[in-house]
């Protein structure tokens, strides 16, 4: 007797209700402004109750679809059109950045909402950079009040780390540079964040986006120069602000100093002509005969394959050394200049354990071919 077919099983599915706490109410941005300036006006200049309402309404407002929203309120009080007025026919309010006094202790403040938003919120980091970015390409659409509060307002969140220096970028723009916009609110930037943290901090954030090396680009193509710069900074009461870029303009001449001596050594040029190259470049940079001998010492000891065998590598030093004695004492014309010779020396063969018996072969060669003297 046949078994009548039994029915499979089937998937009904089961509805899983939202809790409500999870709920987001759904607003067009227009309500979601209106929703946020009607809390923000209930609050007042009370910011620890804004910041408070702020961390509450994440929770049924979604601040994830209306990020640029949100921020377009706390910083300008309202909507922001193209350009940075403020959009036509859209609820206002005064509690925000750019109705705030104008000094550094009440954007402090401000400074703080935006830290405690953004800490709750952790989704919306990427969103604010992306909005001060904006922000600075409308630079030329606020008021001079407006731009200095938000160059104090930025230098503090990039002191704390609210903001990476790479928001900077919006200021290399073309129309902004042209207009010397960038520049002076460059210089309002660099004064509000050297004074939450010092210079090493700000040299750390800039160089960690690859800044540092972009900040000429705050000037027209022909004021692109060091020289423009440090005083351009140094005027504006930023002088530790001009030392760094003049290091990193040191920092960089040696690095292509040193490739450049690299390459002519490979290629066998005269030695006279890598003098004379060598202290041009000195001259042009202001490189001190005691930076020129380490730069040149590198690059000599760079500028051969070593022998591993222990026995052969003395001899093999003593020729090669002896070939660029007459680069080496070009550049050993002061006593201090000579002591960092000898220093250097001493490092390198420390440092390469197999050229210690050599060290002493090489101290008297240089003696005898004037590269040091008694």
């Amino acid at each position: 007797m046949n078994n009548p077919k039994q029915q499979k099983p089937t998937l009904t599915g089961q509805r899983f209700k939202t809790r409500k706490r999870d709920e987001k109410e759904k607003f067009e941005p227009t309500q979601f402004q209106d929703s946020i300036i009607q809390g923000l006006n209930e609050n007042g200049s009370d910011l620890e109750a804004v910041a408070k309402f702020l961390d509450a309404s994440g929770a049924k407002l979604d601040y994830r679809r209306y990020a640029e929203t949100l921020f377009d309120i706390l910083v300008a009080g309202g909507m922001l059109a193209p350009g940075g007025t403020l959009a036509d026919n859209v609820s206002r309010t005064d509690v925000c950045v750019f109705a705030a006094q104008e000094n550094l202790e009440t954007i402090r403040a401000y400074a703080q909402v935006f830290n405690k938003l953004i800490r709750r919120y952790k989704y919306l980091e990427r969103g604010f950079e992306e909005e001060i970015k904006k922000l600075l390409l409308f630079l030329k659409g606020f008021t001079e009040s407006e731009r200095t509060k938000l160059a104090m307002l930025t230098g503090i969140l990039l002191g704390n780390g609210t903001l990476s220096s790479s928001i900077l970028s919006s200021l290399f723009n073309e129309n902004l540079v042209k207009e010397g916009v960038s520049a002076g609110f460059a210089v309002k930037l660099f004064k509000s964040w050297i004074s939450e943290k010092d210079i090493n901090a700000v040299a750390g954030g800039l160089r960690k986006f690859n800044m540092d090396n972009r900040l000429l680009e705050l000037f027209p193509a022909n004021k692109q120069s060091y020289d423009h710069f440090v005083k351009y900074f140094t005027d504006a009461g930023l002088k530790e602000l001009a030392d760094f870029v003049r290091n990193q303009q040191s920092l960089g001449a040696r690095k292509e100093l040193q490739k450049e001596l690299q390459d002519q050594m490979a290629r066998g040029d005269p030695l006279k002509e890598i003098i004379t190259y060598a202290k041009e470049e000195m001259k042009k940079n202001s490189i001190s005969e005691q930076t020129m001998i380490s730069i040149v010492w590198s690059c000599v000891m760079g500028a051969v394959e070593w022998n591993k065998k222990e026995e052969l590598l003395t001899e093999q030093a003593i020729k090669h050394l002896k070939q660029y004695s007459p680069l080496l004492a070009a550049f050993t014309t002061q006593g201090q200049s000579e002591l960092t010779l000898l220093l250097k020396i001493q490092e390198y063969c420390y440092d390469n354990i197999q050229f210690m018996k050599a060290f002493q072969k090489i101290v008297v060669l240089f003696y005898k071919a004037d590269v040091l003297s008694e």
